[in-house]
């Protein structure tokens, strides 16, 4: 890494406040559930200041890739070009835009595709379309409209748009709310569970991003598993609570290395493990109404150890037997000291 020049140094300071950071580890995740390739065409249409973007490159490994980006705040943007630049990503494109109304990643008269996508979007993000936004020249928000109060699902719906058909991959960090919510999104969360795209919902433990406390979850698309696609006979979906495995901090906890591969690991080999893990069918979840919370699925309950009570009344009995004796031999003993008991 060069030296920081001062700008850099005010880069890295508002990254550490957690206003555009993803935690390394969490990006690390991230990067390898989506499992970039070289060669591939790697986006985050909410690239904050493109650390996300940046890890999800290492992973390829050989440096033969692309990144673009997509960013609302003007200083922000600039802060990812920098990013790119230190990181000598001179070529990487980083464009300034709002992504779910006005995308300017575009190629001819569509949305350029690529072929890993992944983000850490705004949770819940107000008031993110106007009435224009219910034109969308894209067919991004069809047939269903996500609510103007929680953009989580916009951000879902754009990139799957922007992820390749038939090989392309996604991995986007959301709140838990997704799973569950009803209404439009619980419309649109069933949509995507039937076109057979979602591959694995990943629930993170709580308090890993220094801006806010509440726990997490990683969704995985695989657009190999549509139609014509080489997953396309899987129906199933892999569920992972991870929400227990992390180093404990003060203001806030940290994944360990151990952590990221027990993840990885389970996923990439779709195994069940109890407690951990679980492989659902398709039929599982629709008789669960689509709601995808983990729960459901992953049992964590430890069941208490069988109390045997006749031990422990026997034990009471022999304790009150001891008892019984040392008494006897403490008034023994007070009456050789001559104290009347």
């Amino acid at each position: 890494m060069p030296h920081l020049p001062d700008r850099a140094l005010c880069f890295r300071c508002r990254e550490e406040s957690g206003e555009f950071f993803t935690p390394r580890k969490v990006s690390e995740v991230v990067a390898k559930l989506a499992h970039p390739k070289s060669g591939d065409r790697i986006c985050d249409p909410a690239c904050g200041s493109g650390s996300l973007l940046l890890r999800a490159g290492e992973e390829v490994g050989d440096g033969n890739f692309q990144l673009f980006g997509q960013e609302s705040n003007g200083q922000t943007r600039s802060l990812a070009r920098l990013n790119m630049l230190l990181h000598k990503q001179d070529g990487a494109r980083i464009d300034w835009c709002d992504t779910l109304n006005s995308p300017t990643l575009i190629e001819s008269d569509h949305l350029m595709r690529f072929d890993v996508v992944v983000a850490n979007p705004p949770f819940s993000l107000d008031k993110w379309w106007d009435e224009e936004t219910k034109t969308d020249p894209y067919k991004r928000f069809t047939p269903h409209m996500p609510p103007r109060s929680r953009g989580d699902y916009a951000f879902i719906l754009h990139m799957l748009a922007i992820t390749r058909p038939i090989t392309g991959r996604m991995a986007v960090v959301a709140p838990h709310g997704v799973l569950f919510r009803s209404g439009a999104e619980g419309k649109i969360r069933e949509k995507l569970i039937r076109d057979n795209m979602l591959d694995a919902v990943v629930g993170l433990p709580a308090q890993l991003f220094p801006t806010t406390g509440i726990p997490v979850c990683i969704m995985v698309f695989d657009k190999a598993r549509e139609g014509g696609g080489l997953r396309s006979h899987e129906r199933d979906i892999l569920f992972i609570d991870a929400s227990r495995d992390f180093e404990p901090g003060k203001k806030q906890n940290r994944l360990q290395e151990a952590d990221v591969d027990k993840i990885i690991d389970t996923y990439r080999m779709r195994t069940e493990l109890e407690r951990y893990s679980h492989k659902a069918t398709f039929e599982e979840i629709e008789a669960n109404g689509f709601n995808l919370n983990i729960p459901r699925y992953v049992d964590t309950f430890e069941p208490e150890p069988e109390v045997d009570l006749q031990a422990v009344q026997n034990e009471i009995r022999d304790l009150e037997s001891q008892l019984a004796e040392t008494r006897e031999k403490m008034n023994f003993y007070l009456k050789e000291l001559g104290i009347n008991v």
